[in-house]
């Protein structure tokens, strides 16, 4: 089936002092739902239930966004300087770095993220913690002097109640990547997380608790999107909402907050090009887009998961990834060696199983196709490659969100621009070219808000993050982070004489 597997099945891993049951986290207190119900948890690897979660509904939500707004409204959080919040997150950052085997441990458990990936990921958040932390303290705001008769300053205020909704592949670090500006511009927040990866989540209160953060800036609710999330988005009292996930779940969103006139961030689908051509240093654009679109198990939204390759070294470039995509190790998620673990949940399992029964009336399969040896049971899918792949297949222009890849060949850069952007998503894109005028000219071209050239998606958290067409609403990242999560006032001071038009003095009663 390709891939390399690191042998039969162990006996599940199962973390020490796992719980049994988690629960919502509102206003500094561990509660259950409203209704007293919940809903289970599974592993990828054994699909056995491991906890029973809260569940989440209207009501608990109710109770969630009135704790973060007492806390907005009548706590010290939003009143506190920069330099006091900037301190406690850089606490929360340390919190996160002395824990960050713990973390990924749990992390890899619950998602089936491989367990050096999950490292890297928990390391990750507790260094968009310390980015925000500083960018509050050192930011600058405009001021516009029209010399002896006018001053201009912008003033930055915080919000209110930010209701966040993540999604379920690199969970804590996606996390902390709302968290981290919502809180260090002065927001107090909900975080409703992906039902299918609830674990590590749950270890936000405790870390913020013991970073000093006061009680009620920072809830949980738990629950399914439908319910929960549904209910953040609808509510009143939440003037903004940060969502990571599907497109079609952006629609909904888009739609249900729209009567309330929110602030909306939206980092949704991608369907990402990376194109190489014939001038590219092939070794490393075999090496870059492998790990593009099999890194995180495939479940990353800017996969590049469509490879157009000039014809040229089409050939060339297929034999060669094909042989590399059967070399990657599917294994054990908390096994150091794995590369490729087990994809989060049998549904979704079954999604991208379904798209690779469809891909074989699409395209040539040259690796992969089902399930890797050794692994009879778990969320398992083998990385799978897909070659002559025609624009109108749905395994070009649909997201899998899964170990599987489609490649295409161009002759010209024409071509090769229509390929690219021939999509309904926007979001990444990778250019592979030694020729740096058409490099710079091509990225310009591309419907991508991000574009990386010669390089794999390594990302400067000053830049802004987002998409374009049905790949996002708004931009994240460095200063954009910072207008999303705050008002800009603008003050407007009159210097010297004032000049006043008036009315009524032109006529005699």
């Amino acid at each position: 089936m390709g891939g390399t597997s690191t042998g039969t099945v162990a006996p599940r891993h199962l973390p020490a002092d796992l719980p049994d049951r988690i629960r919502h986290y509102v206003g500094g207190e561990h509660v259950d739902s409203v209704d007293g119900t919940t809903f289970e948890v599974l592993d990828p690897v054994s699909n056995e239930t491991y906890l029973h979660a809260a569940a989440g509904k209207a009501a608990d939500v109710d109770r969630a966004v009135a704790a973060a707004r007492r806390a907005f409204e009548d706590g010290p959080w939003p009143r506190l300087l920069p330099r006091e919040r900037s301190r406690v997150l850089h606490r929360v950052a340390d919190i996160v770095e002395e824990r960050d085997a713990r973390l990924a441990e749990l992390e890899s458990f619950d998602s089936g993220l491989p367990i050096t990936q999950a490292l890297g990921q928990a390391r990750r958040a507790a260094e968009n913690f310390r980015f925000f932390a500083d960018l509050v303290v050192a930011q600058t705001d405009d001021a516009f002097k029209v010399p002896g008769r006018q001053l201009n300053y912008v003033n930055r205020k915080p919000i209110g109640v930010a209701g966040l909704i993540t999604p379920w592949n690199t969970p804590f670090m996606l996390e902390s990547w709302k968290l981290g500006p919502a809180l260090a511009t002065g927001n107090t927040v909900v975080l409703k997380p992906a039902e299918f990866t609830p674990l590590s989540a749950s270890l936000w209160a405790g870390i913020f608790e013991e970073a000093g953060v006061p009680a009620g800036v920072f809830n949980l609710v738990h629950g399914l999107g439908e319910e929960a999330g549904d209910a953040l988005v609808r509510h009143p009292d939440v003037p903004l909402i940060s969502f990571t996930g599907e497109s079609r779940t952006g629609q909904l969103i888009f739609a249900n907050a729209a009567p309330h006139l929110k602030g909306l961030s939206m980092e949704l689908g991608g369907k990402s090009p990376a194109v190489v051509f014939a001038d590219a240093d092939l070794d490393a654009a075999v090496d870059a887009t492998i790990f593009g679109v099999f890194s995180l198990n495939g479940e990353r939204c800017t996969a590049g998961s469509r490879i157009l390759v000039q014809r040229e070294v089409y050939d060339e470039f297929v034999e060669r990834y094909a042989a590399h995509a059967h070399r990657v190790v599917v294994g054990l998620p908390h096994d150091p060696a794995t590369e490729v673990g087990a994809l989060v949940h049998p549904e979704h399992h079954a999604k991208v199983m379904g798209y690779i029964e469809i891909g074989r009336s699409e395209g040539r399969l040259v690796a992969g196709g089902g399930r890797p040896e050794g692994f009879p049971t778990g969320n398992y899918v083998a990385p799978t490659v897909f070659v002559d792949v025609p624009p109108d297949a749905r395994i070009f222009q649909e997201e899998i969100f899964g170990p599987v890849v489609a490649i295409t060949p161009f002759d010209t850069d024409e071509e090769a621009l229509a390929l690219a952007n021939g999509v309904r998503y926007g979001l990444a894109a990778y250019v592979w070219t030694n020729d740096l005028r058409r490099a710079h000219t091509f990225a310009q071209s591309l419907d991508a808000g991000m574009v990386w050239l010669n390089s794999n998606n390594v990302r400067d958290l000053r830049t802004p993050f987002g998409g374009v067409k049905a790949s996002g609403l708004g931009h994240e990242g460095g200063y954009r982070s910072i207008d999303f999560y705050t008002h800009q006032q603008a003050v407007h001071v009159t210097l010297g004489e004032v000049h006043q038009p008036t009315f009524g003095k032109g006529r005699r009663p």
